[in-house]
């Protein structure tokens, strides 16, 4: 089959630059719009991490970027194809889905030939066992997959999805559910292959997670409320923060809100965080309840949820 020819030249030094280069993406279904007028860069070998509640378009804007859906509007490339070309754009795309979807009667090794044999890799017994060593999985090579934990059925899909050595991977939600130990480790292999050159889009709603991202966009009813890197998200925000711990704090966040020059008060485990975007303001705000003896109080930097939540509260 004839491959699909990438677009002219012009411009090429930009599309050698981005993996993605899109612009007002739109989308509909039964006369509800799920992606608004999405415009998003993203430079090869980097982290696009998408930021958002649940039902928030994160997977929708992922598979428009791609060209797994096509849009109602807007036009852009993925890996200097049009993504009106998901013919052209599919076999180098590796997309891991939110549910674990292989063989839980076959082994990990033989899930990843059957993978290998859907794309028709050359040598697959080799593939198959350089993509083992790689995943660290060649001791649960003759493990039946449905025995497998959530950390490892995880990276059994990731191994799947590198079988043909995408350009581009799309992971929809790819630790829902794991533990922290497998999260951090799945995180470390996704950082090597952003070494490797791999282009990485990934949903989340995990901040630790987004905070790992080269960058990151906040996504809430298919808008995009910011993006970014983390330090310039951060300094948008221009949020000023107060941490406070100690007794009472039920009964202090309840007459903290609604004062004037606070703009969230969020209870963080045996801490309170209290932020607004006017350092003055804040300051007077809380002038009043800062010399009680059963609390402390420290000036702090803000935090991803704290601007998570402004912009969530901002939007609704």
């Amino acid at each position: 089959m004839k491959q699909a020819a990438k677009l002219p030249q012009d411009n090429s030094d930009r599309r050698d630059k981005y993996a993605i280069d899109v612009a007002h993406l739109t989308k509909s279904f039964g006369g509800r719009t799920v992606v608004n007028n999405v415009s998003i860069q993203v430079k090869r070998g980097e982290i696009y991490g998408f930021l958002g509640p649940n039902g928030s378009g994160k997977t929708t804007t992922m598979r428009l970027i791609c060209g797994l859906l096509t849009p109602d509007r807007g036009s852009g490339t993925c890996l200097g194809y049009d993504i009106h070309d998901s013919a052209a754009i599919k076999p180098h795309l590796g997309y891991m889905t939110q549910h674990f979807s292989l063989y839980g009667d076959l082994s990990v090794k033989e899930n990843l030939a059957f993978v290998a044999g859907i794309y028709g890799i050359a040598n697959p017994r080799r593939k198959v066992h350089d993509t083992l060593h790689r995943l660290g999985l060649e001791k649960r090579a003759d493990q039946r997959a449905s025995t497998l934990s959530g950390g490892w059925k995880q990276r059994l899909a990731l191994a799947s999805c590198l079988l043909h050595e995408p350009e581009l991977l799309l992971l929809d939600e790819p630790t829902a559910g794991v533990d922290p130990q497998a999260r951090r480790e799945f995180w470390n292999h996704i950082h090597e292959l952003a070494q490797d050159g791999i282009t990485v889009l990934v949903s989340t709603h995990y901040m630790d997670e987004a905070e790992r991202c080269h960058e990151l966009a906040f996504i809430s009813k298919g808008h995009i409320l910011d993006h970014g890197t983390l330090d310039d998200v951060l300094a948008r925000a221009n949020l000023s923060s107060y941490t406070v711990s100690g007794k009472g704090l039920d009964a202090l966040a309840k007459k903290l809100e609604g004062q004037e020059g606070i703009a969230l008060v969020t209870r963080f485990g045996n801490a309170l965080h209290i932020s607004g975007t006017d350092r003055q303001k804040l300051d007077r705000a809380i002038k009043p309840f800062q010399n009680r003896p059963e609390q402390k109080w420290q000036r702090t930097q803000p935090t991803l949820e704290d601007v998570f939540i402004q912009l969530m509260d901002k939007k609704t």
